[in-house]
């Protein structure tokens, strides 16, 4: 395994648990500010559309400058983020922090993603960015109840020097780990934009944004789901979520092996396993034993398809991929958005609790539907295309599934 792909994997730890640690110690954080529990939810709220928002503007501004300085000066952005948090004295203060360690989220994750497909053979590229998002998925499962059970013991604060110091340790790992040659400048911003003039481009966006929303339509109120109608006790939910973490990292790793082997195939058969998965658990959430058993196969299903979809991105936006990778990171959190605003409808419209999980369900059909049509659309287009010498940024076998 290269060594850069670890220190990639490190900053997307520290980025994961900033974003998802907060949800852990919002208690604390909210009664420290003295705000209501819904103005201390903008901590959330606020990161997630700056990651979309810097996911889009930040890697445009940075398209131009070579990859390995500007990997570099984001872990900066992140730590400066990191750092103005955990020595905040006023609301104003700790949201600020939080939308400047948002902003260098997406485009992290976007221009990493391309620059560890880069240190690998085509036929290994959705693997090393699973290697990558591994960082993501291990911050769900350790990095989370760590760190608020840090925050918990020493005041939150101290989880936002931890992620700080890791920041530090990241950029370092990045400066001495990533090789120069293989991180260089992308194309210009022209070149970039021109890749959106791919009809597969936005398709493997849409699927992103419906495949991720129907995820988090059912993750999002899970807590809910589990304490009124699993019958588990608040206090066993954090724990709970480490099942669903622990499903993140093994779906994670075994999707890009998967991708790596047959993209679009891959995609369609891990979206068709989600919809049962999340029709199952719709229909046994009353059983605690089934509800663990869907809480593991939901994070494995959902996150097996993060590879392949940002692996299918990059492949269409053929030698200008970095600003399309960075778009598609941003899908995935107007995913998240999507999801929650119709889980929360049918919570509002008195439809119980299990009603996000059938929202899930739904909006998991309609991407697969759509994976399913762009399929067929890339088939076509290869078969009556000429043959095409395969670049870096390509992938050969998705010329066959693709």
């Amino acid at each position: 395994m290269p060594a850069g792909l670890i220190a990639l994997a490190l900053g997307g730890f520290g980025i994961g648990l900033t974003e998802f640690v907060i949800m852990g110690l919002l208690p604390e954080v909210a009664a420290d500010f003295r705000v209501s529990e819904a103005s201390a939810g903008w901590f959330i709220s606020g990161y997630a559309l700056s990651v979309t928002v810097g996911a889009l503007l930040v890697t445009a501004a940075v398209t131009r400058l070579p990859r390995k300085p500007v990997l570099m000066g984001l872990l900066v952005l992140f730590i400066v983020g990191n750092f103005l948090s955990a020595v905040s004295e006023t609301y104003s203060a700790m949201l600020v922090g939080r939308i400047i360690a948002a902003l260098c989220h997406g485009a992290f994750f976007g221009i990493g993603s391309v620059v560890a497909a880069s240190l690998v053979p085509a036929h290994k590229k959705a693997g090393a960015i699973a290697i990558m998002f591994t960082g993501l998925t291990a911050a769900n499962v350790l990095g989370v109840p760590f760190g608020t059970l840090l925050g918990q013991n020493f005041g939150w604060r101290s989880t936002f020097w931890a992620i700080t110091v890791i920041g530090v340790i990241a950029l370092a790992g990045i400066a001495l780990m990533v090789p120069k040659a293989s991180a260089e400048a992308a194309k210009s911003l022209r070149t970039e934009i021109g890749a959106f003039r791919s009809g597969q481009v936005w398709l493997s966006i849409v699927v992103t944004i419906l495949g991720f929303g129907g995820m988090f339509g059912a993750f999002t109120y899970i807590a809910f789901t589990l304490t009124e109608v699993s019958g588990f006790a608040a206090s066993s939910v954090p724990w709970l979520l480490v099942l669903f973490g622990a499903g993140l990292f093994v779906g994670n790793f075994l999707g890009g092996k998967a991708a790596d082997k047959a993209l679009d195939a891959s995609l369609m058969v891990i979206l068709g396993g989600l919809v049962l998965v999340l029709v199952f658990f719709a229909l046994t959430a009353s059983s605690s034993i089934a509800t663990l058993v869907s809480l593991a196969l939901m994070g494995g299903f959902g996150f097996a398809t993060v590879p392949g979809l940002q692996m299918r991105v990059m492949h269409f936006a053929t030698s200008a991929p970095t600003l399309a990778s960075g778009a598609n990171i941003g899908a995935f959190n107007l995913g998240n958005a999507l999801g929650a605003w119709l889980g929360g409808v049918t919570i509002s419209a008195g439809l119980g609790y299990t009603s996000p999980i059938w929202v899930g369900a739904g909006i998991t059909v309609a991407a697969l539907l759509v994976m399913a049509a762009a399929a067929v659309g890339a088939k076509r287009k290869d078969a009556s295309a000429p043959k095409q010498a395969s670049d870096v940024e390509r992938e050969p076998r998705a010329a066959t599934v693709a």
